[in-house]
Order: structure tokens, then C-alpha cells, then sequence
């Protein structure tokens, strides 16, 4: 038994997917970045949505160090609070969520959305009922879609929205996170099932490389972000002041999305 060679086998499988991603994903991700930097520009929002793991990506976007005020994170408890496992708030209780068309449109009955505002959707398979719906609607208020899936593993699954509609058949930009269909990688000897999955590495190598060229773009408009940093870079005090200031920041931009009340749009 060669020990240890699974673990190899995991990190040159998270290699290839971030050079595929370097080789075939810059242009979507440069053009995601063009939309999401004249947004954030114009004191517009980047709502971000993900239901299950793809909660990771939405909080890996905004806000932790490195990140900056500008996105709108939309993450529902009830489809992505897995820690308990079973029992009250349990993974089969949100799995079944993730399939109950009809959630998706009273999650987003909850905010208000305006031009220039620009929705991103995190999902892996990119079929589920509650993260198409989402969808829809985004692309019913007229918002730029912009969605981060497997395309291998989307394609190769059948769509299960009412409306035939997957992801990719909606959004104006679909970014692959280059994750092999099934998201596992790795295959054992012995073992009749795969381990190790991907699409974390997809989606956060994505994630990082968007904020990364938004921030390039706003710097060159003249309107550098304000970034969440580390007092490693600015020391305790600097770095304690600049939390708040951005903090206020992300306030005063979102608090539009709760500002109206009234009927259907």
C-alpha cells in the first residue's frame, strides 16, 4: 500500500483545476469583473447567493481580509447550516429546501434591487430548484446574471426547475470552476467511492481572482475600495479603524435593499 499517495493525488488534482481555470476562465472572469467594478462604482451592489456548501464562496467574496465593501451577501440559514447534521436544523432538512421551488422567489421578495446592481450565484451543479429560481427572478428584475458552476457536472445532470432552466442556460456569464462532474477527485484502492472534492478549490480561486480584478478596476476609475486588512499590513490601531470604516461602509451601501416597502415588483 502506497500511503500518502492519496494526498498527492488530491493536491495535483486541485493543481490541474486552477491551471485550467488560469487557461480557459480569465476572459469570463474579466468580464464578471467589468460589470461587478461599474456597479460598486456607481453605488450599485453585487448580490451574492449560494445555497448548501457554495455558502463558503459567498463569505469568501465579502467580508473577510482582503475583501472590500461593494457586495451584497444573501445566505439563508435554512439551506446552509450544516453543522448540526441531523436533528433540528439538519443537512436532510436543508437538502430538501434546495429542492422547494417557490423559496427562492420569497427569498428575494425580501430586498430591492436597482440598476446598476448585478446578482452572482454560487452553485456547483447549478440545477437546484431554489438556486435557478433565484435566478430567474434576479434576471426578472432586470440584474446582469452571473453564475460560478461545474459546467461538466451541470451538463451532464438534468435540469430540475420546473422550467426546464438550468444556470447556465440563464446567466449572462457563466464562470466555470473547472471541477470535474461529481466534484470528488480522488479514487483509492479498495474504496468504491471517490474522496476529496473540488469544487472549494474551483469556487475560491474563482472568488479571489474576480475580487482581485475588481479591485484593479475601481483602483483605475479612481475609486480605490476600501479593504477589510490585516494589521499585519497597517498594525492594531489602523487595522481596527479601517474594520469600522468599512463595516459603515458596507451599511450605508446596503441599507437601500431594505428601503422600500410595498407590492410585488
Amino acid at each position: 500500500m502506497n500511503t500518502g499517495q492519496a494526498a498527492l493525488d488530491y493536491l495535483e488534482q486541485a493543481m490541474h483545476i486552477l491551471e485550467r481555470i488560469r487557461q480557459t476562465q480569465m476572459d469570463m472572469i474579466q468580464e464578471a469583473a467589468e460589470l461587478c467594478a461599474h456597479a460598486i462604482a456607481n453605488d450599485g451592489l453585487v448580490h451574492l447567493f449560494g445555497t448548501g456548501h457554495s455558502r463558503m464562496m459567498v463569505e469568501e467574496m465579502f467580508p473577510r481580509h482582503g475583501s472590500f465593501p461593494g457586495f451584497h451577501p444573501i445566505v439563508e440559514l435554512s439551506l446552509t447550516y450544516h453543522n448540526p447534521v441531523v436533528g433540528a436544523n439538519g443537512q436532510r432538512q436543508a437538502m430538501f429546501l434546495e429542492h422547494v421551488e417557490g423559496l427562492g422567489r420569497v427569498i428575494m421578495r425580501n430586498f430591492v434591487f436597482a440598476p446598476p446592481d448585478v446578482f452572482m450565484i454560487f452553485s456547483n451543479s447549478g440545477v437546484n430548484e431554489v438556486v435557478v429560481e433565484v435566478g430567474l427572478e434576479a434576471k426578472r428584475q432586470g440584474m446582469p446574471l452571473i453564475a460560478v458552476v461545474s459546467v461538466e457536472h451541470c451538463r451532464a445532470v438534468r435540469a430540475l426547475h420546473s422550467s426546464g432552466k438550468k444556470l447556465i442556460d440563464i446567466a449572462d456569464i457563466v464562470i466555470d470552476n473547472c471541477t470535474p462532474a461529481g466534484d470528488a477527485m480522488v479514487w483509492i484502492e479498495g474504496l468504491e467511492d471517490p474522496v476529496g472534492p473540488g469544487s472549494t478549490i474551483g469556487g475560491a480561486a474563482v472568488v479571489n481572482a474576480i475580487k482581485c480584478a475588481i479591485a484593479e478596476r475601481l483602483t483605475q476609475m479612481g475609486k480605490p475600495p476600501l479593504v477589510l486588512t490585516s494589521n499585519y499590513f497597517l498594525g492594531e490601531e489602523r487595522s481596527h479603524q479601517r474594520f469600522e470604516a468599512c463595516y459603515d461602509d458596507y451599511r450605508a451601501r446596503v441599507q437601500r435593499v431594505y428601503g422600500r416597502c410595498g407590492g410585488e415588483k
